[in-house]
């Protein structure tokens, strides 16, 4: 099981969701959201979605 941080959203976190292309962003399932939004690990999956926008 991946490691969630806390329920607080961190704001940073928030605002990069939020700036993606809505093509990226509607591809993204409710569990990977909650992933980007909270979780230390992603899983491949999402990964794939943010090849291009991870530095």
């Amino acid at each position: 099981m991946k490691k969630k941080r806390n329920n607080k959203v961190d704001p940073e976190r928030k605002m990069a969701l939020e700036s993606l292309p809505p093509n990226v962003r509607n591809s993204l399932t409710d569990e990977e959201v909650e992933l980007f939004l909270n979780s230390e690990e992603w899983p491949e999956s999402l990964f794939k979605k943010m090849k291009d926008f991870i530095l």
